[in-house]
């Protein structure tokens, strides 16, 4: 078989694959998020590697004698989570009855995340250096359960597969010589992986917004959020080269989406 005919058959199969896996993993809710996912690598991999990985964060820190030291924050971030998994039914009735989890590790890094199926991990560094308020977490939280309800990690892994094997034809047609294929990643990377994933970093902030309105704490606490964590970030790159969105461009948006947002506020704080 000629590497022409290869590269058709590879692309032949592939195709098909692309178009039935693109559709979107959650409901618009209030702020309206909508957008096809590429979404080639299966959900039970994503969830069997998440909480593999979870389970030995949390084993090391138990080790450490660093899990769940803090009473006080321990009780914050369980309270604040039982509040906002009521909202997830807005963008996927099945989160709702995922087998939720929140735990603190004991250390200085400004840090925090939500894998699927709703295992959460704050680090106390992030509470205590920013002295966080309960709207404050809620608006991480939330933000890093967006991650979780939209599966971007799982987005990820398959953008991934879908540039590996685009670089790979190139070099197997001899378009691009295999000693540049590093530098091939890399202009993929900025032209179409980092604007991607500040796509997600803007997504979670909408869905985590209407969550943390939903369950009653002001969204307004993200602006100041995101204020603390600007004054903190100093000397990051510029946008183009970074995963996340400026600290000014994500103010403006959420400032943006304030209306939409605020009259979930209202009823539920009442």
């Amino acid at each position: 078989m000629t590497m022409k005919k290869t590269r058709t058959r590879i692309l032949g199969l592939c195709l098909p694959a692309l178009l039935v896996s693109c559709s979107s993993t959650t409901e618009k809710g209030s702020v309206g998020v909508e957008r096809r996912q590429l979404l080639l690598v299966s959900p039970e991999q994503v969830a069997e590697a998440s909480k593999a990985a979870y389970d030995k964060t949390k084993n090391e820190a138990a080790g450490k004698k660093a899990l769940d030291q803090n009473a006080d924050q321990v009780r914050r971030v369980n309270e604040i989570m039982r509040r906002l998994i009521p909202g997830v039914g807005s963008f996927r009735r099945d989160a709702v009855s995922w087998p939720w989890e929140v735990h603190v590790i004991t250390s200085p890094e400004l840090n925090a995340f939500c894998l699927p199926n709703g295992k959460i991990m704050f680090y106390s560094g992030i509470i205590e250096k920013l002295k966080l308020t309960d709207g404050e977490i809620a608006a991480i939280m939330g933000h890093e359960i967006a991650h979780a309800l939209r599966e971007h990690g799982r987005e990820r892994m398959s953008e991934e597969m879908v540039k590996q094997l685009g670089v790979n034809i190139l070099i197997s047609s001899g378009k691009v010589d295999p000693k540049y294929a590093g530098a091939m990643d890399a202009a993929l990377a900025v032209a179409i992986s980092l604007p991607h994933s500040r796509g997600q970093e803007s997504e979670a902030d909408q869905v985590g917004l209407e969550l943390m309105a939903r369950a009653g704490y002001n969204p307004q606490d993200a602006l100041s959020l995101w204020k603390k964590m600007g004054a903190v970030s100093q000397g990051k790159p510029p946008e183009f080269l970074s995963t996340h969105p400026s600290d000014q461009t994500r103010l403006k948006r959420i400032e943006a989406l304030l209306p939409k947002v605020m009259p979930l506020y209202r009823p539920a704080a009442s």
